[in-house]
């Protein structure tokens, strides 16, 4: 709790006993910030590097990353109390009446789940002297939405800009729309678009993705398609994004219709991303053509991609499925070359599996891989994984074997 004590005590990031410590020839970057937060999931100790920031040790949003991701850890561990007293801290700083600070605050508060408090937050930008616009504004919707409190969203929409005057931007109307998707009401968030065209408010094709994603999940192809085609008389050029929405929908079918829509955007001028290949992988993988995922998957640097951890996560769960728990046990190792380990649930297949097809070596040198990489949180999971497939004797058998070995040479 000394860190904490510490952030409370200075609304600065830092204090003058950590800058002789900390100070760097040039200021952190985002990238800087987040290998620093990486491996570090104790809630102390992540307080400890935000303490050792400053404005002038990082750059602007390199700090506002380390804030989020320090909430991100203390709201992990349910510490919302400490969350409320360090966010409140920063009241005391003279840029406090900058509204883009102050929506950093909301932000926060929202990455936390703690939408009440941002509420509250919002409410007391008039005693702090900070102005109120769309920018707040849209902080606290999508505090709302973090929090997954999407129901409450057009209701504060329509209050909220009615009672301070605000008038919602394209990013507002964006969150709305945004809140009437995760609801699984695209046609609720289709007719948004219309009040947008009245009020000439810039429709963007981030809007009309998140509108098109809805419908696919929902399985409404007609109407999916129908904002496809609104998007394109618009003048609305469709991104890689949204071909890949199409193509997420397109991989529950046959690879040729996957295959197609890759021909399409590549002759719009367009270049297949990482999850554009995913999901042609996927595809592969439903379809039993195990060859040309593995095709896919190989060929990723070559056309211009590297594999992020859902390429590892569907590499490994299918090749498990498939009873290929060898080659599933060479991606994973790949994937702990680029640190990029998928989540337990897949491990956890592949652990049994080479278990069963008495690979024990294999299995062993997965746990011993993922205590240095999973958070503290998750080990006892996989303790007890490994309790349960008898692994932890095998472990010492082969640690007394090596200590037998070492001491006879």
């Amino acid at each position: 709790m000394a860190a904490l004590r510490s952030s409370i005590r200075h609304y600065r990031f830092f204090s003058s006993s950590t800058t002789t410590t900390t100070k760097s020839t040039s200021p952190l970057t985002i990238f800087g910030v987040k290998a620093k937060f990486r491996s570090e999931h104790d809630p102390d100790k992540a307080l400890e590097i935000y303490n050792s920031l400053s404005d002038t040790y990082a750059y602007p949003m390199a700090n506002r990353c380390a804030q989020d991701l320090t909430v991100k850890r203390l709201a992990k561990s349910r510490r919302f109390a400490d969350i409320a007293k360090l966010i409140d801290s920063h009241k005391k700083n003279p840029k406090i009446t900058q509204e883009n600070y102050f929506s950093t605050l909301i932000r926060s508060y929202g990455l936390a789940g703690m939408y009440d408090h941002a509420f509250r937050l919002f409410n007391q930008m008039d005693e702090l002297g900070t102005p109120r616009s769309s920018i707040s504004f849209n902080a606290l919707l999508t505090a709302y939405n973090v929090s997954k409190k999407f129901d409450e969203v057009p209701k504060l929409f329509n209050e909220i800009s009615e009672k301070f005057g605000i008038s919602p931007d394209k990013i507002s109307y964006g969150i709305l729309i945004k809140s009437y998707c995760e609801l699984s009401l695209p046609e609720s968030a289709f007719s948004i678009l219309k009040e947008m065209d009245e009020k000439k408010i810039e429709i963007t094709a981030i809007t009309y993705t998140t509108i098109l994603d809805s419908f696919y999940k929902k399985r409404k192809v007609e109407g999916a398609e129908q904002i496809w085609k609104q998007m394109i008389e618009k003048g609305c050029t469709p991104d890689v994004t949204a071909y890949n929405v199409r193509i997420m929908h397109a991989s529950w079918g046959k690879p040729e219709d996957v295959l197609s829509l890759i021909d399409e955007m590549t002759k719009a001028g367009l270049k297949p991303d990482i999850i554009t290949y995913n999901y042609l992988c996927t595809c592969y993988f439903k379809n039993g053509m195990m060859e040309d995922a593995n095709k896919v998957y190989q060929d990723l640097q070559e056309n211009g991609c590297f594999p992020n951890p859902e390429t590892f996560r569907l590499n490994i769960f299918y090749l498990c499925k498939s009873g290929d728990f060898e080659k599933a046990y060479e991606v994973f190792m790949e994937s702990v070359k680029k640190d990029k380990v998928p989540a337990f649930g897949t491990m956890k297949i592949l652990v049994e599996g080479l278990v069963k097809n008495s690979k024990t070596k294999e299995a062993t040198s997965v746990f011993k891989i993922v205590r240095k990489k999973f958070p503290n949180n998750l080990l006892n999971a996989w303790k007890k994984l490994e309790d349960d497939l008898g692994l932890s004797k095998d472990e010492e058998t082969l640690t007394k074997k090596a200590d037998a070995s070492a001491a006879s040479a």
